[in-house]
């Protein structure tokens, strides 16, 4: 197979072994760190693809499916279940904007405060043995490959939690993963978001995992569905969006950014691992139950439905 990405020997570079270790989503958490040697005729050009998650690698909310488990463990209501299968049609009908992913914010850290952090563990890694769905686009995966093949970091950006974001990006061979991470204290979500990882606040990951790595964002790639996730876009040299919502699409026309459809999503069943590999994937977040709340995404469309 040939790189589909090629257009330089030193930004299509080889494949390289990297330390495993865990990356700060958070670029107030500090922590010291060598940043990457500058690139030279000798040291190629490190590059990176950052993809959003949701609509975007996968077909449908990553939160919406722990809706199930979650009640039965009674973390959540019978309301709310049915308050996430309305969301879910939402969410995939019309995605979510600026207003109301900051609904969705305030709504889930209500929601989770005092819950435990060890049973959310236990239920989210319980279930995702056993899930079907999310899915995850073909295409998606395909160009993910396609990206690995050229020698670049893949990163998986998004506002959904860890719990739920490192194991779909192991899952699909990622080199990082960037997610929401909550404050944790006595074990219990304290209902505090420490880093929100939404519009600008994905930028700032970037910008400091690009600096971590030695990423010339210049020649990186981002793919997202979402009007939210323009920053990002912005931030690197090769934009692309995917099933783009309304918003999005009328900006891409007129920046002249590709626009990719993506339609066939394969079930994610056989891409989870029984348990993490030596080359599982460095997260960004410790905790990140915010994604995970079920019924939460795009809960402020809901305000136009009354149960």
């Amino acid at each position: 197979m040939i790189c589909q990405f090629v257009r330089s020997a030193t930004i299509c570079h080889a494949i390289g072994l990297y330390a495993d270790g865990v990356t700060s989503s958070d670029p107030a958490a500090g922590g010291s760190y060598a940043p990457a040697a500058p690139a030279s005729p000798d040291r190629p050009i490190r590059t990176a693809a950052f993809f959003d998650l949701d609509k975007t690698v996968i077909a449908k909310s990553s939160t919406l499916a722990f809706s199930k488990p979650f009640f039965s463990q009674g973390l959540i209501n019978r309301r709310t279940v049915l308050k996430s299968s309305y969301a879910q049609f939402l969410f995939l009908m019309s995605g979510a904007d600026h207003e109301q992913m900051d609904r969705m914010r305030t709504y889930i850290a209500n929601m989770c405060t005092g819950w435990d952090v060890e049973q959310v563990k236990a239920i989210v890694g319980e279930t995702l043995h056993d899930i079907v769905n999310p899915l995850v686009f073909a295409e998606a995966a395909d160009l993910i490959a396609d990206h690995k093949l050229c020698g670049r970091d893949v990163v998986v950006v998004s506002a959904s939690g860890e719990e739920i974001v490192a194991p779909i990006a192991r899952a699909l061979g990622a080199t990082h993963a960037m997610a929401t991470r909550m404050v944790v204290e006595d074990g219990k979500y304290t209902g505090d978001i420490a880093f929100y990882c939404f519009g600008e606040g994905k930028v700032e990951a970037i910008r400091a995992l690009a600096d971590r790595e030695g990423y010339a964002l210049e020649h990186c790639y981002a793919y997202s569905d979402s009007i939210t996730d323009l920053p990002m876009l912005e931030a690197v040299g090769h934009p692309t969006v995917v099933n783009p919502d309304r918003t999005l699409r009328k900006e891409a026309s007129q920046r002249g950014w590709p626009v990719r459809t993506f339609s066939r999503p394969v079930s994610l069943r056989d891409r989870l691992p029984a348990a993490p590999s030596g080359a599982a994937v460095a997260t960004t977040a410790a905790v990140g139950v915010s994604a995970l709340a079920a019924g939460a995404l795009t809960y402020s469309l809901l305000r136009r439905f009354a149960f």
